[in-house]
This record gives structure tokens, sequence and C-alpha cells, in this order.
């Protein structure tokens, strides 16, 4: 019996030598992602996993030389090919999961903090991810070069993607036109924040959300009221306007822009009020409600994944720096963190779930399983 999700790592390269495979690629991957499901966060646990759990291993793959010392997992995982092991998770993930039209893609990017190393000055590794937020997973991850910015991954990860039909939300970093090409030549749509980098096109939004409408514009509005409790209380306004023509000036040049956004958010807490506003520009044709949806959703992949790999995965805590081991425990927490987000015969939280598996096989195979 083979994981069927462990059929799209094959292409992987083992970067030993022959003479050097005492264990195979395969047996060693299965048992990292199996250990990191389990709670490992590190090598050596990884080993103590193998040790303790074999003959469930065994289910899966041979293990003829039995559990590899964590010197030998360290060596394997830090000199693999991140973007291979990346494109056999992608692989994976749209296999597993199809997108439905709307779905809300956020981009971000997180930073593994502690994998800095100051000997060798080499920055902390800064991973761009993309967010199904109703779906709740991981569609996939692109490593910003340390020479560079978001701003080069996010292409990079969006070309990987298969979009059709989405909307992908990016915050002000994101709002480049080449970006929004990208997302236009991959039939989707998007809902890009709009600050200070744009600053002509930022003044020029704010502008017409504080004029009269020019002739030929439209505009539709949606409130919202919500009680945060603590005596707090949160209204937000959205008002989305449709260009008419010739609409702003400096719109022009960016691919499929419909629309402009204005979200008013007004915070009351007993007597203090504060209130701030942000602006957008979209492809996504006049129907605010939608909008809206985006906006609110996009947060989504601060609070249920970045919060998550932190507080869950102890993620800023990981000191793996060797290699591209920091890279590839990543995509390893982030592929296990599917696999938890897919299972359902267990309601348990994900911390919670996590330590269930390590405790039983009947679960774990579950989750391997993806039910």
């Amino acid at each position: 019996m083979t994981a069927d999700f462990m059929s799209h790592f094959v292409s992987v390269r083992d970067p030993r030598i022959e003479r050097c495979k005492r264990h195979a690629l395969m047996d060693i991957l299965f048992l990292s992602i199996g250990g990191v499901l389990c709670g490992a966060e590190g090598w050596e646990e990884i080993e103590d996993f193998g040790h303790a759990r074999l003959d469930w291993l065994r289910r899966y793959f041979p293990f003829a030389n039995g559990i590899p010392k964590h010197d030998t997992i360290a060596r394997v995982l830090s000199r693999l090919e991140p973007e291979a092991l990346q494109a056999s998770f992608i692989s994976w993930v749209q296999e597993a999961s199809e997108l439905s039209d709307g779905e809300i893609v956020a981009i971000d990017g997180k930073t593994v903090r502690r994998s800095f190393q100051r000997g060798d000055r080499k920055s902390a590794i800064h991973m761009v991810s993309a967010w199904a937020c109703r779906n709740g997973l991981v569609l996939g991850q692109q490593k910003v070069d340390r020479k560079s910015n978001e701003i080069t991954a996010i292409p990079a990860l969006l070309e990987l993607l298969a979009l059709k039909g989405s909307i992908v939300t990016i915050d002000a970093m994101g709002t480049q036109r080449e970006i929004a090409e990208v997302i236009a030549a991959k039939g989707a749509d998007y809902v890009l924040a709009l600050k200070g980098n744009q600053p002509t096109l930022a003044e020029e939004v704010e502008a017409l959300f504080t004029h009269p409408l020019p002739r030929g514009f439209s505009e539709q509005l949606s409130e919202e009221r919500i009680e945060a409790g603590h005596g707090r209380i949160e209204s937000r306004q959205y008002r989305q306007i449709l260009l008419g023509k010739p609409g702003l000036p400096a719109a022009a040049g960016w691919v499929g822009l419909k629309s402009v956004v204005e979200v008013t958010s007004t915070r009351d807490e007993g007597e203090r009020s504060c209130t701030e506003r942000r602006y957008y520009i979209t492809s996504c044709p006049l129907d605010v409600e939608t909008v809206a949806g985006a906006v609110r959703h996009h947060w989504g992949i601060e609070n249920r994944l970045h919060w998550v790999l932190d507080v869950t995965f102890r993620e800023d805590e990981s000191r793996i720096r060797r290699g591209n081991g920091a890279e590839v425990m990543s995509v390893l927490r982030r592929l296990t963190l599917n696999l938890l987000k897919q299972n359902t015969t267990s309601n348990a939280s994900m911390k919670r779930k996590r330590k269930i598996a390590a405790l039983d096989d009947t679960l774990r195979s579950q989750i391997i399983a993806g039910i």
C-alpha cells in the first residue's frame, strides 16, 4: 500500500551518489512528512518518530535498512532542490482539490525568523504563500530571493498555480502592473490594495471617492456591523465605483481594471472612536458584496495560515538552517497542514489532532489517506 500523495514526489531528484544510498529517498521523505504531521520540529525528532512507528511506516514503504540517523535525514533533505519539491507539492494540491468559481486566493509572505545565519550573513528565509480562503488549503509557496523582494516572487508563484475563475487578493506590495497582467492571463480576477507605492493612482482613487461621480461612473454600497465584545463595536462601509470612460488617467496600463473600492472602518470602544480608510483596485465588475468578501477573506491568511504555522507548528522557533533545510521544512509544514485540514474523521483542533495522530495509527492513516 502506498500513500497516494507520495506519487507526486517521485520526480524529486535524489542529491546523493548511488553508492551512498543506504536509505531510499521516498523512505526519508515519507518519514519526514509523518514526523512533522505528528509534531516533530527537527531532525532528531523525525528520527525518534521513525523508531517509534517503524511498523506503521512499513505499511507504506519498505524501510529495508530501518530508520536513517538524524544526520542522514538532515544531509539529504537540506540538499534537495526546493523548486522540485514545491512543484510536486503544487501538483498534489491541484489533483486533491479543485477551486470553485469565485474562490478567494490570498497571496502573502511570511518570514521564518530564526532561519538566519550570522556567521554566513545568511538572512532569514521569506516565503510567499497562496492560500485558498474557502477551502482552507495552501496552494503553493515561493521563496523570496534574498537579493530581491515579494514583487519578483509573486509572479513566479502565480505562474505555477491553476487560478481560472478565482479572485486573487494581494496587499500593497503586490500592486504592480506586471502582477495584474499575470493574474489576468491565468483567467482570474484581482483585488489589490492601494497605498503609497502607486502614489498617483492612489491620489486619483481617493479623490474619486470625495467628489461627485463623473458621468458614466456608477456606485454600489454595502455596510456591516460587528460586535467584537468587551464594549468594542466595529462597522465597515464598502463603496465600489465602476469606472466609466475615459476612466482615471493613472489607471491606463492596468490590464482588466474595472472598478475601485473604498473600505471605511470605524471602531467604537467606549467614548473613543477611530476611523480608517483603505483603497483597492480590482478587475471585478460592479458587485460590492463579492468584492467586500474578497477583502474580508484576504486577512484569513494571517490567522488561518501564518498564525497556525507559528503557534501550532512553531515555525518561527525553528533553528533549521543547513543548506536548503529551512525551505524544505517550510514546504513539509504546509503539506502536513493541508493533510490535517483535509481530514474529516476527527473534529479536534489542529494542535490536538497532531498529538492524537502521534499516538493513534488509525487516525494517522486516515490523515495520510486524505479522509
